[in-house]
């Protein structure tokens, strides 16, 4: 349910190239930064949204996903489940158009949240997983 195919597909191949990643710092040995990599590699831009707002990848990062000035498409959470809440309203808020929660990060209320305002949501999944298997 939370990692519909159909909705995998559009999220990677339709929503947009825009990505931004929350929890993604400079740490090479945190999984944001491999996954970053991965959708970079992928022709997706990513956008670091950390407190401390470091460059990574190349990419300017901001403190917050209200702080980014341009619109985001899609927004990666790799916070742990008790935040990623707050983290999608945020993403409802700045208008992206679609929500990821990483592997592990499960919120079922914020699920219903952005299903109900219209926005594509996929959680317990990785994108970096999931991009090569489209094909």
């Amino acid at each position: 349910m939370y990692g519909d195919p159909a909705t995998i597909r559009r999220i990677l191949q339709e929503t947009g190239d825009t990505w931004a990643i929350v929890g993604l710092s400079a740490n090479r040995n945190r999984a944001a930064y491999g996954v970053a990599d991965v959708l970079q590699r992928y022709g997706k831009r990513i956008v670091p949204v950390h407190p401390k707002a470091e460059s990574v990848h190349g990419e300017q990062g901001y403190p917050s996903l209200a702080a980014i000035p341009f619109p985001v498409d899609v927004v990666d959470v790799f916070v742990n489940s008790g935040l990623a809440g707050g983290i999608a309203d945020e993403a409802l808020a700045i208008g992206a158009k679609a929500i990821w929660f990483q592997l592990g990060v499960i919120d079922e209320a914020a699920y219903d949240r952005a299903r109900a305002g219209g926005v594509d949501m996929v959680m317990d999944r990785c994108p970096a997983i999931e991009i090569p298997r489209l094909g």
